[in-house]
C-alpha cells in the first residue's frame, strides 16, 4: 500500500480555520422564563418522566453496534 500524496493548505483555508477556531459555541435558542423559573424551583419529576429516564439510561447501558466505545 503506498502512502497518500499528501497536499498543503493554502493561505485562504488556513485563514478561513483560524477564523472558524476562535468562534465561540453558544445554545441556539436561550431557555424561556418558564423554564429559567422551572430550574430555579428545581421541580421534581413526575413517575412517567422518572420511568422514561430510567428506561433511556438502561437502553443506554445495553446499546451494542457501531458508536459504541469498547
Amino acid at each position: 500500500m503506498s502512502e497518500p500524496e499528501r497536499t498543503r493548505p493554502s493561505a485562504r483555508t488556513r485563514a478561513e480555520e483560524e477564523a472558524d477556531a476562535r468562534v465561540k459555541a453558544s445554545s441556539d435558542a436561550q431557555p424561556t422564563s418558564e423554564e429559567e423559573q422551572a430550574a430555579a424551583r428545581g421541580d421534581a419529576l413526575d413517575d412517567d418522566e422518572k420511568r422514561a429516564y430510567k428506561d433511556a439510561i438502561e437502553r443506554g447501558a445495553r446499546q451494542e453496534g457501531e458508536g459504541r466505545l469498547p
